[in-house]
């Protein structure tokens, strides 16, 4: 098993159970501007992203560009992972979710802020 992998797939399974990843905006869209509730958003969004990650995945299989030795683990570990995160999140307070939200798009922001180019 490769940790790195076995890693990002822990990483992105509990992004991917607060509902973060290509549906950010439409995350803050629902919570912000219609005030749905944190669980609700967070459900339409995965919804919002299975058809759209299973017309990807379809062009990278084509194209070769699937490393499955280090998407195996990756996979298994996010499954996982975003299951007991979903879990979690469902028996949290839909105010402390958000605030959780807010702070994780703060801090992804100033990262993203201090990052220097690459050369």
């Amino acid at each position: 098993m490769s940790w790195g992998a076995a890693a990002a797939g822990t990483v992105c399974g509990i992004l991917s159970a607060f509902g973060i990843g290509g549906g950010s905006l439409l995350m803050i869209w629902m919570t912000a501007i219609l005030g749905m509730e944190q669980q609700t958003a967070q459900a339409i969004n995965l919804l919002y992203f299975l058809p759209a990650a299973s017309v990807s995945l379809i062009f990278h299989i084509h194209n070769r560009q699937i490393c499955w030795r280090a998407a195996v683990p990756a996979i298994l570990a996010g499954v996982v992972t975003a299951a007991l995160s979903a879990w979690a999140a469902s028996c949290l307070e839909a105010a402390l979710l958000r605030k959780a939200f807010g702070v994780f798009l703060l801090v992804i922001g100033v990262l993203e802020l201090k990052k220097k180019p690459k050369h």
